[in-house]
């Protein structure tokens, strides 16, 4: 990216940081599939939710520098660049920052580095980061904090878009219909420990054969996590699916259960400038 300081850039492109060998949190091995499914723009969800909702809570200049943390094939990244940014991406996985190479233009740069573990950036590099629906995937989360404050200047701002973990944890939370209220519900198993839960990649097409994990936490520990890093919460938005039933006796309580029962949660932190104490005399 034109103006932005690197250290061992031409490793950078070609191999993994410090701690990246961890593949399994990768998604090498799913690349082609994931590309497919994701396409230029992201599928609907993308388009309408997440995609502008980022923009938004960005709050971005033109020329402003974004760093897209786990950016996958570039989908966010593609967007912060027609909106004016001054873009980076960078993700674990070799693959996908081939396929985003492939489908982004020239002036976005991308490298290949852990998120927890971007030492080829010098401090302060970056007047935004963006995280998308990365930071679940990711063990430990609090590295990512840390690097997440040293990249920014003073007062830049992170936006971290999560599947919302007090609703949508993995084999932990479910619908449930009320057939004498008439109602869907959420029913949620449990919520307040961490948890490390395998997730098939390919459940239709290769069940069993391609395997990640996701990490459950509640909210606290990103809220927390990042004020210990010295990045502060400063805006937080709960984002509904746009999914809708047309039809079917169900459809009414499904289309309330979907907008009462959000699917995204959205942070925005800011990194704090050291206290400027004035001198007495």
């Amino acid at each position: 990216m034109k103006g932005t300081q690197t250290k061992r850039t031409k490793a950078a492109e070609s191999r993994p940081g410090k701690g990246s060998v961890e593949t399994n949190q990768s998604w090498e091995d799913v690349a082609d599939w994931y590309d497919s499914l994701v396409g230029d723009e992201g599928p609907r969800l993308y388009q309408e939710v997440i995609t502008p909702g980022v923009l938004r809570l960005l709050e971005m200049d033109k020329h402003n520098k974004v760093l897209d943390m786990a950016c996958g094939q570039g989908v966010i990244s593609r967007a912060l660049c027609r909106a004016g940014a001054q873009v980076t991406g960078v993700d674990l996985s070799q693959r996908l920052i081939e396929m985003a190479r492939k489908r982004s233009p020239g002036d976005i740069r991308y490298l290949v580095g852990d998120a927890r573990h971007l030492d080829f950036f010098y401090e302060a590099s970056f007047d935004a980061i963006v995280s998308i629906l990365a930071a679940q995937n990711i063990e430990p989360i609090e590295p990512v904090f840390v690097e997440c404050a040293r990249l920014l200047r003073p007062l830049g701002r992170l936006v971290m878009v999560i599947t919302h973990p007090a609703f949508r944890i993995p084999r932990q939370s479910s619908w449930r219909w009320d057939e004498e209220r008439k109602l869907v519900s959420r029913q949620m198993d449990r919520y307040l420990s961490p948890l490390s839960i395998p997730i098939d990649m390919k459940p239709f097409r290769e069940p069993g054969q391609t395997t990640t994990r996701t990490y459950h936490r509640p909210l606290q520990a990103y809220v927390n996590g990042l004020a210990t890093a010295g990045l502060w919460v400063n805006a937080l938005e709960e984002w509904a699916s746009p999914k809708r039933s047309l039809s079917g006796p169900k459809a009414r309580a499904e289309n309330r259960a979907r907008a009462e029962f959000p699917l995204f949660l959205a942070l925005r932190a800011v990194r704090m400038a050291p206290l400027q104490i004035p001198k007495t005399h």
